[in-house]
């Protein structure tokens, strides 16, 4: 059965949801991010997905003590992203309590330098954040598109121990249009020893079915959660 992650975004200590990743495009929501983490876990989804978007933006983390209180949260485990550019960032969000760090734009462009955290803390407690657009994986707030596809990408970590990837669909965070399937299922199919997550698109339950059907393993979900898409109590019937 397929895994759900649901997500939270930080900026300032909220609950957000970007379209498209663009800042401009922000819905707040009236939600204590510490709440909405007990809230999926008391549903059976232990498993958080934070994005700490003002990290993000400062190219360090900036919502430690948010990170914080939801890892006081029984049965909660933090997976936590965003600005996580250095050793001394990601010890500091595992000092925090994190579970799981993700790193993207530092994994992008310094793949040597990310397989040596992944030598150090292993493929089990980091995750490969890698956004793609047409092919191609995006950085630096998605405002620049490198020469590097998915593919090769993961083709220069699997032998330092890559296990877990979160691949986003550019064009299709936030829409609420349903995911791209036919990117994962090629990607899981390549990689079997990797677990891919899909984000990015996620606007109804039946495209989370769709995803379990065809042997996907793990999906993030955000605002079609916050936003009454899907309903918590179905979902938990289905895949908790």
């Amino acid at each position: 059965m397929i895994q759900v992650v649901p997500a939270i975004d930080l900026i300032e200590g909220r609950c957000v949801r970007l379209s498209q990743g663009d800042y401009a495009r922000r819905t707040t929501y009236d939600a204590v991010p510490a709440d909405m983490a007990r809230r999926f876990a008391d549903a059976g989804f232990c498993r958080i997905h934070v994005v700490d978007l003002d990290g993000a933006k400062a190219s360090e983390p900036q919502n430690l003590r948010t990170l914080e209180a939801m890892a006081r949260i029984d049965g909660v485990e933090v997976e936590w992203g965003g600005g996580l550019k250095s050793e001394t960032a990601l010890r500091d969000v595992f000092n925090a309590g994190a579970t799981y760090a993700v790193v993207g734009s530092l994994a992008a462009r310094e793949p040597q330098t990310f397989a040596g955290w992944l030598q150090r803390w292993g493929g089990e407690r980091l995750v490969l954040g890698a956004d793609v657009r047409e092919g191609k994986v995006s950085v630096a707030g998605w405002l620049e598109d490198l020469d590097l596809s998915i593919e090769q990408l993961t083709d220069q970590l699997l032998p330092f121990g890559l296990s877990q990837v979160i691949c986003t669909d550019i064009s299709r965070d936030g829409m609420l249009q349903g995911p791209n399937a036919p990117l994962y299922t090629a990607l899981q199919s390549r990689y079997p020893k990797v677990d891919f997550c899909v984000s990015g698109g996620i606007g109804s339950l039946d495209d989370i079915v769709q995803l379990d059907a065809l042997g996907l393993r793990r999906v993030i979900v955000g605002k079609a959660l916050y936003e009454g898409r899907i309903d918590l109590r179905e979902l938990v019937k289905l895949f908790s």
